[in-house]
């Protein structure tokens, strides 16, 4: 499957910073340390900020230029502090709570030098935007985290901290560079207007214009995603009481001759939370499918065909469907596919291959075709038979992305000999 420029960019800085994430590990550096470096790196930036408004004079920029190269520089560290948690095997649910909370306190360090320095030097409209963006970048955090809290996913949009963190820094450094070059003061005038419509400071400023207006839109738009997965949500609960009653009435009024399975076996069908998520249909080339808490979201495995061959390099592609959305096929994102949801597969023989997902290496899966149907399935260890593998769902109870709190894992297949349903739960033991 072919990476999207984002994603190459990304796997490019990881492989950049992880000897660096190594040798903080080797030297004693944790996640919360990491977190806190950054935090403090980002209070430097509202002091050079301020010292430029309390300092320098209107056409002296460098403040501008050396204040945002510290926030690419502080801007590191919300990467690295993920990796090390990663590579260090030392994530934790305080810690991701405390790289959430830090960074909001980062980021409005942040904004109070940038807005303090444009106020201090009577860029007043410049400032209103900067208040602005401020406003809309708390409120993209907000909106995740309380969807999150609600028990959905809510990542989207374009403006999210990433893309802050770097639009300011490289406006910042450029206006910097910029104004050793034309001048602090350089104005640009169009005949027949009273004003002048450019200034050399307006290369961080326009930038901190378009934040303001692209962190709403972001904030926005993930409210209203969030409201359709939770008016989903709610659809599917009010359906499961109503669909017991139609049973409920089915077992009351049903001819005496008519065997029906008592209700109190059935009660917990509809309760089970798999039970309530909607199963993808109609892919004939469909392997099997994963879904997990708190959304129905689903991972679907399909075989990965070309033009009717068998892509033997790649024989397995896995994709979403974004059931919390209009029911779209996504692609993973690089962070899902590297840490999360890709599969690893090794070839142990001709059509025969072996492969786990990356997130967890303990569970084999073996993708092979079927002796009888001579079909393509995927087989896994249900009960301690090989059977081939239909579902997979993953009950998840708070944590954090690095470190979920999975309750239990449940396999449901077919067992190949007899032809009947296999079905097992995994109870995940919780670490000390």
């Amino acid at each position: 499957m072919a990476k999207t420029t984002r994603d190459k960019l990304q796997l490019g800085i990881y492989k950049v910073i992880d000897p660096f994430v190594k040798l903080l590990i080797k030297i004693g550096f944790t996640p919360n340390t990491v977190t806190l470096t950054g935090f403090i790196l980002n209070i430097g930036v509202a002091v050079i900020f301020v010292l430029g408004g309390e300092e320098g004079n209107r056409g002296d920029l460098s403040y501008v230029g050396w204040a945002c190269a510290l926030v690419l520089f502080a801007g590191l560290f919300d990467m690295l502090d993920g990796q090390v948690a990663r590579i260090g095997k030392m994530s934790s649910s305080f810690g991701a709570m405390f790289d959430s909370v830090l960074d909001r306190y980062s980021e409005l360090f942040m904004f109070l030098g940038i807005c303090y320095y444009l106020v201090a030097h009577h860029y007043l409209l410049s400032s209103l935007f900067a208040f602005i963006a401020l406003i809309g970048s708390m409120m993209v955090s907000y909106t995740r985290a309380r969807a999150e809290g609600l028990g959905i996913e809510c990542k989207g949009g374009f403006m999210q901290r990433p893309e802050r963190v770097v639009l300011v820094g490289v406006s910042g450094i450029a206006c910097g560079i910029t104004a050793s070059i034309i001048g602090g003061n350089y104005k640009l005038y169009i005949k027949g207007i009273p004003f002048h419509v450019f200034e050399t400071m307006s290369i961080f400023t326009i930038p901190i214009a378009v934040m303001a207006v692209l962190t709403n839109i972001t904030a926005i738009g993930r409210l209203r995603d969030s409201k359709k997965a939770l008016d989903m949500r709610d659809k599917n609960k009010m359906m499961t009481p109503v669909v017991v009653l139609a049973l409920v009435a089915a077992f009351a009024f049903a001819p005496s001759h008519t065997q029906a399975t008592p209700f109190h076996k059935t009660k917990t069908v509809f309760t089970d939370p798999i039970d309530t998520l909607p199963v993808p249909a109609g892919n004939p080339l469909q392997l099997f499918f994963l879904q997990r808490s708190p959304n129905s979201n689903t991972i679907v495995c399909e075989l990965n065909l070309k033009d009717g061959k068998f892509n033997e390099d790649n024989p397995v592609h896995v994709f979403w469907v974004r059931y919390t959305e209009q029911g779209q096929r996504q692609e993973l994102n690089f962070i899902q596919r590297t840490f999360a949801y890709g599969l690893k597969v090794k070839k142990l023989a001709t059509e025969k291959y072996e492969m786990n997902f990356v997130s967890y290496k303990k569970y084999k899966l073996y993708l092979m075709r079927s002796p009888d149907d001579h079909q393509f399935h995927v087989y896994g260890y249900i009960n301690k038979k090989l059977v081939i593998l239909h579902r997979m769902f993953i009950r998840v109870n708070g944590g954090s992305f690095w470190s979920p709190n999975v309750e239990y894992v449940d396999l449901r297949g077919t067992d190949p000999t007899s032809n009947q349903p296999a079905a097992e739960r995994i109870k995940v033991a919780k670490e000390d």
